[in-house]
């Protein structure tokens, strides 16, 4: 069999998904606890299986929430999740690719339209990393282009209304590229370090911010996932169990 069916209590979500390949992880359940408050629309950018953006329709349930994803059959196992879960009527699956206006405009999604924007883009660049052969996990893993960061982070900014509320995760040595791709679209940016535990480098980071807005950025407290003998701490375990938010 080629795909599983997996509870994920962070997210109070059950999930169908590939066996190999890209998986559901903590990195969603550290976004969806980053993300919100959640407004009326929310739009999920990259939203793979739909993990981030129907854990976010269950928890703000007056939200209509679109998950935009370029791969049809991760696609199709995303449409497959928000009915599982019953939020087919407030969950709409956009096949696109969100750094072309003219896709965006073609799926159904209105630039400026969104309370709420999150996004857990491919960590990596084609021209500079070794991609997976298969294409599925390479999409998933890597962005091409000229500036493909910069682009996926114009696009989702592009989504969000004035004074909307965006998030997103990725690796702490992208951080001067996420900025720069940001730029004076978004204010009040809140980066919150995640470390594995307590003395060792920052392994994910977490952002939020505010179109439109003039705060300066900010750096949040950190989260500590693990104590010096690995069980999780405190806080890690209330979110990666459902109990808490970030």
């Amino acid at each position: 069999m080629n795909e599983t069916l997996d509870a994920i209590s962070g997210l109070g979500v059950v999930l169908r998904q590939k066996r190999a390949g890209h998986r559901v992880g903590l990195d969603a359940v550290l976004l969806a606890a980053a993300a919100g408050p959640g407004g009326r629309r929310i739009v999920d950018v990259g939203a793979g299986v739909g993990a981030v953006g129907l854990a976010l329709a269950k928890r703000f349930p007056l939200a209509r929430v679109d998950l935009v994803e370029i791969d049809a059959e991760t696609a199709a196992l995303a449409q497959d999740n928000s009915a599982r879960n019953g939020l087919a009527e407030r969950v709409r699956v956009a096949l696109a690719d969100v750094t072309s206006p003219t896709a965006r405009r073609g799926a159904g999604l209105s630039d400026g339209a969104a309370d709420l924007v999150v996004t857990n883009p491919p960590f990596y660049d084609v021209a500079t990393t070794r991609v997976s052969p298969d294409p599925g996990r390479a999409r998933a893993h890597a962005l091409s282009g000229a500036d493909p960061l910069g682009a996926w982070l114009k696009a989702s900014l592009a989504l969000l209304a004035p004074g909307g509320r965006f998030a997103m995760i990725h690796r702490p040595d992208a951080l001067p590229a996420i900025y720069a791709g940001l730029g004076a679209r978004l204010g009040d940016v809140a980066a919150r370090p995640i470390y594995p535990r307590a003395g060792a480098d920052a392994i994910r980071v977490l952002l939020t911010g505010v179109k439109g807005s003039r705060a300066p950025p900010r750096l949040a407290p950190a989260l500590v996932l693990h104590e010096a003998d690995g069980r999780a701490t405190t806080e890690a375990q209330a979110i990666l169990q459902g109990r808490a938010t970030l």
